[in-house]
C-alpha cells in the first residue's frame, strides 16, 4: 500500500503528532507499505502561529498539493490535522471522490477557548462551541478517524461527532526512555518533581507551579508562557527544550513526573516518564485517566494536584512501570491498528 499522509504538524517542528507520525511510518515501513509524509516545509509560503514561532502554517497550499498527490498517486490518503493542508487535503479527496481517514490529535476547542477568555471571560462557552462545530466539519466525510483513548472518544461522540472511530495509541522510544543513574540535580533539595512539554496557557502549567511541594520543581521545554511565568515563579528551575540523551538524563533525575494539562488527547510524555521509572501525578483527565490506570503507575486526583503528587510519590514499583510500559505502549501495536483501520475497515468497504 502507498500511504500519503498530510499533515499541518511535521518537520521541523516537535510535538507529539510529529512524533506520532514519525514512529507509525517507521513501522508502517517495516511491514512493507510506502509512506510519504507532507508537511508546511514542502510549500514556499508559510506563516508561524502567533505564539508558537516554531510552528508554521502553508499558505494557499491547495494548487502544489494537487501536484503531489497526483504524482505520488496513493492507495490511502490519510489527514491528521485540522489546519490549512488538512483542509486542501480534505478538498483534493471530496472534488476526487476518494475516501480519506483524519485523527483527533488536539482539543483546539479548549485551546481557542482558553486564549479567547484572558481578553473575554465571558467568551470562553461560545467560543469552544464555535471551534467545535469547526473541527466536527473538518472530520464529517472521513471514512475512519482515529482516536487515542476510549475517553477521548466518548468525548467526541458527546459533542456529536458520528464518524467511525478507530483506537490507535502511542508509545516512545522504549529502547532509550530507560531507568537510569540520576546524574542531575543534585544541587536542588528533593524530591524532584518533573515537567516536560510546551510553556503555553493550554498546558496548565500553573498549577504545577503553584501546587504546595516540599521539594524542588523543574520545567523542561519552552513556549510563549516560558519568560512569564520564569519570572514568576523564580524558585522552579526552566532548563528550555531539551531532546535525546539530555531529555533522558532529566527524568531519569527527577522523583516523579507530574502532568497538569487538562485538555490533552493523550501525553506521549507520561509513557516517556514511566518508561524511565518515574510515576505520574496528574489530574482525572482525558489522558492520564486512560494510561494511569494502576495504583503503581502514579495517582491522579480531581481537583488537587499537591496530593496527586505526594500520594503518587510513595509508590516505589519501578520495574511494574517499565514492565507495563514494554507490555501495553509499543508503536508495533500502533502501527498494527493503524493498518488495521486502512486496509480492512476503509479499503476492503469501498
Amino acid at each position: 500500500m502507498k500511504l500519503l499522509i498530510i499533515s499541518d504538524a511535521w518537520h521541523p517542528q516537535i510535538n507529539g503528532v510529529v512524533r506520532t507520525y514519525e514512529h507509525i511510518s517507521q513501522e508502517m515501513q517495516k511491514l512493507g507499505h510506502t509512506v510519504k509524509v507532507i508537511g508546511p516545509a514542502d510549500f514556499p509560503m508559510s506563516v508561524p502561529i502567533p505564539g508558537y514561532k516554531e510552528i508554521r502554517l502553508a499558505i494557499a497550499p491547495y494548487r502544489k498539493l494537487q501536484r503531489i498527490i497526483k504524482k505520488y498517486n496513493p492507495d490511502h490518503i490519510h489527514l491528521p490535522t485540522e489546519g490549512p493542508l488538512g483542509w486542501a487535503g480534505r478538498k483534493y479527496c471530496l472534488r476526487n471522490e476518494r475516501r480519506f481517514s483524519t485523527a483527533f490529535h488536539t482539543r483546539f476547542p479548549e485551546y481557542v477557548a482558553q486564549r479567547a477568555a484572558q481578553i473575554l471571560p465571558s467568551s470562553h462557552d461560545f467560543v469552544h462551541a464555535r471551534v467545535v462545530n469547526y473541527v466536527r466539519r473538518f472530520h464529517a466525510p472521513s471514512s475512519g478517524m482515529t482516536v487515542a483513548t476510549e475517553s477521548l472518544e466518548e468525548t467526541l461522540k458527546n459533542w456529536g461527532f458520528q464518524n467511525p472511530m478507530y483506537r490507535v495509541t502511542r508509545s516512545a522510544c522504549l529502547d532509550t526512555f530507560t531507568p537510569g543513574e540520576k546524574t542531575l540535580f543534585h544541587d536542588l533539595k528533593g524530591p524532584i518533581a518533573l515537567y516536560v512539554g510546551r510553556i503555553a496557557i493550554e498546558k496548565n502549567i500553573e498549577d504545577f507551579l503553584k501546587m504546595d511541594w516540599p521539594g524542588s520543581k523543574v520545567i523542561v521545554g519552552t513556549g510563549p508562557q516560558k519568560a512569564e511565568l520564569e519570572q514568576k515563579y523564580p524558585d522552579a528551575r526552566f532548563v528550555g527544550k531539551k531532546t535525546g540523551t539530555e531529555l533522558v538524563e532529566h527524568y531519569r533525575s527527577a522523583d516523579l513526573f507530574v502532568f497538569p494539562s487538562r485538555t490533552d488527547t493523550f501525553g506521549i510524555v507520561l509513557i516517556e516518564a514511566l518508561a524511565c521509572g518515574l510515576p505520574v501525578a496528574a489530574y482525572n483527565v482525558t489522558g492520564p485517566k486512560d494510561i494511569i490506570t494502576k495504583d503503581f503507575l502514579g495517582s491522579l486526583h480531581d481537583t488537587n494536584l499537591s496530593l496527586a503528587a505526594k500520594t503518587a510519590l510513595q509508590n516505589k514499583d519501578l520495574e511494574k512501570r517499565t514492565a507495563h510500559v514494554h507490555k501495553e505502549y509499543t508503536w508495533q501495536h500502533a502501527a498494527a491498528q493503524y493498518e488495521d483501520m486502512i486496509l480492512n475497515k476503509i479499503l476492503q468497504t469501498r
